[in-house]
């Protein structure tokens, strides 16, 4: 039985967990759910990202305390966890970081299994992330897997993308691809109460890449998660910067978001398998292959 649109838009949350559930492993009719969807407000997506040990859950579950201050606010939570090797499904690593929110009615958690996308995000984030903003949250957070320079995917689901480094990672700035550094709207130091704190922010702040020609637009903020300090300031900053996107900032976005999901409908019937073994029988007859004229048929 699909679950009911208006359901979802009304915030019940067990529908909301079902649709996702039917959304993210194609069952028969979860394109329906997508097309009847409404969204009654625009919901801004934050981007947590990062290289692995710069405390992203810890400053997720320091920004859910903050914007849960307000009893009149919602937030839903995606967790991009790496797969399972047994399942290919998330490892659930959100329920052990984030246990003291889980049963917060405030909040909606939920986990999403990167499935081999080395972006840190699977082509299904984008249509869970659209469930979610119907369901009459205040904010997204969208939480990657971490797995470092390669995450620039999460640019093309956010709003908002906000990088977290922590003091000793100098010298992994200098061996970043200027990917991973473009992409942030805040840089986030983490763990500031460490050595070295001032100076990575001050010299983050001069090599930072520039967007549109100056990097004023871009923002350094250092935080303790783990003590929920500087959090309420980066809080503000968030919606600073949400407040001067434009319809032009969003159009982008949507074409972005647009984009994926048609090279993921295009692609749906291809499969890695089927291509092995039909170049298997072509290598058999001909040594001459070649790869151009083979995928001219598709």
């Amino acid at each position: 039985m699909e679950p009911e649109t208006g359901s979802i838009l009304y915030g019940d949350r067990k529908v909301l967990a079902r649709a996702i559930t039917l959304v993210e492993n194609e069952v028969a009719g979860y394109e329906q759910i997508l097309l009847n969807l409404k969204q009654e407000k625009y919901v801004p997506v934050i981007g947590i990202t990062g290289p692995p040990g710069s405390g992203k859950s810890t400053l997720v579950n320091s920004l859910l305390h903050t914007l849960l201050k307000d009893p009149s606010q919602s937030v839903g939570v995606i967790s991009v966890d790496p797969s399972s090797p047994l399942h290919n499904g998330a490892i659930l690593g959100d329920r052990l970081r984030m246990n003291e929110h889980f049963n917060n009615k405030q909040v909606f958690i939920r986990s999403l299994a990167t499935r081999g996308a080395l972006g840190g995000l699977s082509a299904k984030a984008i249509e869970v992330t659209e469930l979610m903003r119907c369901a009459g949250f205040d904010y997204i957070l969208v939480e990657t897997a971490g797995v470092g320079q390669s995450e620039v995917e999460i640019a093309s689901l956010a709003d908002i993308t906000l990088l977290v480094l922590t003091p000793e990672a100098g010298d992994e700035i200098q061996a970043m691809k200027s990917g991973i550094m473009e992409i942030a709207d805040i840089f986030v130091v983490n763990k500031s109460d460490r050595d070295g704190a001032d100076e990575f922010s001050k010299n983050l702040y001069q090599t930072m890449p520039f967007k549109g020609g100056k990097n004023s637009d871009i923002d350094v903020v250092k935080t303790i998660a783990s003590q929920n300090e500087g959090v309420e300031k980066l809080v503000e900053i968030i919606n600073k910067h949400l407040n001067h996107k434009t319809i032009l900032d969003k159009s982008e976005l949507w074409a972005e978001k647009a984009y994926r999901l048609i090279i993921k409908k295009r692609m749906h019937d291809i499969s890695k398998q089927k291509l092995k073994e039909e170049i298997g029988e072509e290598l058999k007859k001909n040594d001459g292959f070649n790869i151009y004229g083979f995928i001219s048929k598709y």
